[in-house]
């Protein structure tokens, strides 16, 4: 188990929850029985959290997994390990998956590629600012925030990869 990382699904209707955690169990190849809890900031909805172990990897693995449902909020971080950079993995009903890398300190990292593209293909300020906003996942932040800060104080579950 080289990787490690958390799962916030900050947000699901209560018939989508098992199939949330049949998700992540598929790709950890263990059960997974997550702790849901209301979700203050989407009234009928619930939230679970929890710190997953396994492969480089297997955070991508786990939001391809969970976007199955688009109605879900979630979040999937992987920490930096030998050899592979850390990223972060949002998901918004409407807006999709939004994938980047993070730094050891959990800063979002702009690659070279990403910039060049960006300085070629602007053609003013608003088109710059836009095409920033879209790397910093800034509309994914905006909208999750509000469902980040109803979960502070939530228990937290350890799940390990299988095999």
């Amino acid at each position: 188990m080289s990787a490690r990382g958390v799962v916030y699904v900050h947000s699901s209707p209560s018939a989508l929850c098992p199939h949330a955690e049949w998700a992540i169990s598929a790709v950890l190849a263990a059960p997974v029985a997550l702790s849901w809890t209301a979700q203050p900031a989407a009234p009928g909805q619930l939230r679970a959290e929890c710190a997953w172990t396994g492969a480089a990897g297997t955070g991508a693995r786990i939001a391809h997994a969970l976007a199955g449902w688009p109605m879900l909020r979630f979040e999937v971080t992987e920490d930096p390990s030998a050899g592979v950079d850390g990223e972060r993995l949002l998901h918004v009903p409407g807006r999709g998956v939004h994938r980047a890398a993070v730094s050891a300190n959990g800063d979002l990292v702009v690659g070279e590629q990403q910039l060049r593209v960006l300085s070629e293909s602007c053609r003013s300020a608003p088109d710059y600012v836009h095409a920033i906003d879209r790397l910093l996942a800034t509309a994914w932040d905006a909208e999750l925030e509000p469902f980040r800060r109803a979960g502070d104080g939530a228990p937290v579950g350890m799940l390990h990869r299988v095999g």
